[in-house]
């Protein structure tokens, strides 16, 4: 079994900063792909930045390019998200998932999926 764990959400005010983790237990999950999405009440789940096997490379969707940054550490099995210059329209549910192999920006491409995690953005 692989899960998926997600922890740094909270209530902050537009401009603040935020760093959301994602630790892998289970199976080790070192070299999987790992990608954040996020989703508002009423709304589609909606990708916010992938980051493949070796954290080498990245993907990043146009609405949190130069604010956010996604990294990895392999050796703890964790993800995070770096969440610079919050607007209110960052509120939403944040998921981490994981896949075998895949590393793009659809949902139904990963399997493993987080609890999700709680980010609120006030003016």
């Amino acid at each position: 079994q692989v899960q998926l764990v997600e922890s740094g959400g909270g209530l902050v005010q537009a401009g603040d900063s935020l760093r959301l983790s994602c630790a892998a237990s289970g199976r080790t999950y070192s070299r999987y792909p790992m990608a954040w999405f996020r989703q508002a009440p009423g709304k589609e789940r909606e990708f916010v930045a992938a980051i493949n096997w070796s954290g080498s490379n990245t993907i990043y969707s146009d609405s949190v390019k130069g604010r956010f940054t996604i990294s990895r550490d392999n050796a703890k099995n964790t993800v995070f998200l770096q969440m610079n210059s919050l607007k209110l329209e960052d509120t939403a549910v944040f998921y981490c998932a994981a896949d075998l192999s895949y590393y793009g920006t659809a949902p139904v491409g990963y399997a493993y999926w987080g609890q999700g995690t709680q980010v609120t953005v006030s003016a």
